[in-house]
């Protein structure tokens, strides 16, 4: 008698933990009074949105960081109510805090963030002790977000390689020196936005841009482009994924959920075109959803049948 495969898991890493709240405004108005029609608050930062939505799809996903403080104790008993497994480390620092101001009016969100905690070297070195053990029962990695005080500016770099030196694949999703820095690591995929491809790269051509990304250690990148869909250049070819409508709503999460299709792609082997779709359709599902890390199913399962993947012609060297 076989025994039963082992179900893929997902270590994603957040280092910039946050507790997210989100006000519901009928319509905002600056400068002046608002009243709040709605709130929520719970866990947040990119690799938790990730997390969340890796379990919707029905994947097991472990959420790993930083967290301290009483806003990151409210925010790791939120996870848990939320059934997600984490395995966080404690820091004397406070987590910080995320105000996404929603207005229901329009669909547009503002988002406020904290910059976060300064982080200790004796907590950064406990967590890459931490990160090193839970690599060995990892299919694959997500590192997400801003990097918090007191951690390496190289840090991607460093978990990336600690991750390639186990054989287990790596997304990166970054911004700014985090980003640049990471590349150095040659993570496996590279998912920036537009704007922060083209501030990494000092090229507003999301093409080159992304060819620069590849030539800077990247093995494949995809590039979201907001109701534009996704854009992406891998060792197997390029492709252009396009939804059919724009969908109003919160984009604030909408990367998020498309890193985690991205990801779910990687460990079970899908093709290009069909990764890409289901990133397509998921981000744009995640607008419609009023909180980050959650996507409207029914607006999924309409989109997918929908998206448009087409390959680039030519497609770049």
């Amino acid at each position: 008698m076989h025994a039963a495969p082992r179900a893929s898991t997902i270590l994603t890493v957040t280092l910039n933990f946050a507790l997210d709240l989100t006000y519901g405004v009928d319509r905002v108005a600056w400068h002046g009074v608002n009243r709040i029609a709605s709130v929520a608050e719970r866990a947040g930062g990119k690799g938790v949105n990730v997390a969340r939505v890796l379990q919707a799809l029905g994947h097991r996903a472990l959420v790993a960081g930083l967290v301290g403080g009483r806003t990151g104790e409210a925010a790791r008993e939120e996870l848990r109510r939320a059934g997600l497994r984490d395995v966080l480390v404690a820091i004397g620092g406070q987590s910080r805090r995320t105000v996404a101001v929603v207005d229901t009016d329009s669909g547009d969100a503002t988002g406020f963030w904290e910059p976060g905690p300064v982080v200790t070297s004796a907590e950064w070195r406990t967590f890459i002790g931490a990160y090193r053990q839970h690599l060995r029962d990892a299919d694959a990695v997500v590192l997400s977000g801003s990097l918090p005080g007191g951690v390496p500016t190289d840090a991607y770099r460093i978990l990336c390689e600690l991750a390639a030196a186990e054989g287990v694949p790596t997304v990166l999703d970054a911004d700014g020196d985090a980003l640049r820095l990471g590349l150095d690591g040659r993570p496996t995929l590279v998912k920036p936005n537009a704007d922060e491809l083209a501030r990494v790269t000092h090229n507003a051509d999301p093409v080159v841009g992304a060819q620069a990304l590849r030539a800077a250690g990247a093995t494949a990148v995809v590039v979201t482009r907001g109701a534009d869909g996704l854009l992406a250049v891998a060792p197997e070819g390029s492709w252009i994924a396009t939804p059919p409508e724009r969908i109003a709503g919160n984009p604030t999460g909408a990367g998020d959920a498309a890193v985690a299709a991205l990801v779910a792609g990687i460990v079970t082997g899908t093709g290009w075109p069909e990764r890409l779709a289901d990133a397509a359709a998921l981000s744009a599902a995640a607008v419609a959803a009023p909180l980050a890390g959650s996507f409207d199913a029914n607006a999924y399962c309409r989109c997918l049948p929908e998206i448009d993947v087409r390959p680039m012609d030519p497609p770049p060297s």
